[in-house]
């Protein structure tokens, strides 16, 4: 019983696992789509305050005259503070393989993108060789992390000597 749980385990992180390419692209490109986005919208706000005279801190800091601009304010240094992190995240992701993105999964900071990505996503075949080495690392793992904390439930055993 115990091996057929292991096994279980192994297949259900090896399918979990193996999907992970393919997320991860998928979040990449989102994520690009998304700083593409921002771009548009933070270079038209510095060509507004240049044509102006102004440097995007002195157009913001401009921006307290009422309630109105005043927010307005608030929302440009939120979506400016979010667009330099985007890009960061962008940077160190697009030419990171596999394995780099999965051991920093915890560095996919933009919870908004990731969810529109999980709710996109659709389980493919992986047909990759990255797929193929995180489904059998995946298998490996979970049927070792189940067995290892079975192991642990049962105890040293004694051994008869015969």
């Amino acid at each position: 019983m115990t091996r057929i749980v292991n096994i279980a385990a192994g297949v259900l992180l090896a399918g979990s696992l193996s999907q992970f390419p393919e997320f991860s692209q998928q979040y990449v490109q989102r994520l690009g789509g998304a700083v593409d986005e921002l771009s548009v919208l933070v270079r038209d706000f510095d060509k507004s305050a240049e044509a102006t005279g102004q440097s995007r801190e002195e157009a913001l800091s401009s921006l307290t005259a009422t309630e109105f601009p005043s927010r307005r304010q608030d929302d440009m240094r939120r979506t400016i503070g979010r667009h330099e992190n985007l890009i960061r995240d962008y940077e160190n992701l697009r030419e990171a393989n596999v394995y780099v993105r999965l051991a920093h999964i915890s560095r996919y900071p933009d919870g908004l993108i990731a969810g529109q990505t999980w709710a996109d996503f659709q389980p493919a075949v992986p047909l990759t060789l990255d797929g193929l080495a995180l489904t059998m690392i995946g298998y490996l793992s979970g049927y070792g992390l189940l067995g290892g904390l079975f192991g642990l439930r049962r105890g040293p055993r004694k051994r008869r000597l015969a």
